[in-house]
């Protein structure tokens, strides 16, 4: 099983931190399973210009195909101006429209504030739906001040993200063993 978890912003450090934390946890806590950190700041990304994503070259392939090959996918998306950072939605159009079809989705998201809770509800859910994938329901939502200097403090927050893990883990392993059924997330 390969999960990739996707930092979704070419800024800051807090959504990369919580997404690392729900990789090493899988890594520690599930030891079959394969992990690979997908950070934007790592990869040099075109804009989508409507090819398809066979057709892209150098990073932007690399980044495309990692993505196309996992099983499961966990999205860490901070929130900017009230919306996912448009560097992450590049990524959904560069992909093709079925890319996250039979692939578990699980979200974790990062705010100053609890004003933005529902971004990745408003946001983000409705485009992965879109992709045809299995989105698991709960996401997790950390804020600033759950963190203490670039790491995550709080203890709530931190078990929510474990079972995130655990979340992903078992609808992935489920969807593998059952292909017939589709999960009623």
């Amino acid at each position: 099983m390969k999960i990739v978890g996707i930092s979704g912003s070419t800024v800051g450090s807090k959504t990369r931190i919580a997404v690392e934390h729900v990789l090493k946890y899988i890594e520690k806590e599930h030891t079959e399973t394969e992990v690979e950190l997908l950070d934007l700041k790592d990869y040099d990304i075109v804009f989508s210009d409507g090819r398809s994503y066979s057709d892209y070259t150098g990073d932007t392939k690399i980044f495309l195909e990692k993505i196309m090959e996992a099983d499961g996918i966990l999205i860490g998306t901070p929130v900017f101006q009230a919306s996912i950072p448009g560097t992450l939605k590049n990524v959904f159009d560069l992909l093709p429209v079925d890319a996250f079809k039979n692939k578990m989705i699980a979200i974790t998201a990062t705010a100053g504030t609890t004003k933005h809770y529902l971004v990745p509800e408003q946001h983000l859910k409705p485009i992965l739906h879109y992709m045809h994938a299995w989105v698991i329901p709960k996401y997790v939502f950390v804020e600033e001040k759950d963190y203490t200097n670039h790491v995550i403090t709080n203890q709530n927050v931190i078990d929510r993200l474990n079972k995130l893990a655990d979340d992903l883990i078992h609808y992935v392993d489920f969807s593998q063993k059952h292909p017939e059924i589709t999960p009623s997330l």
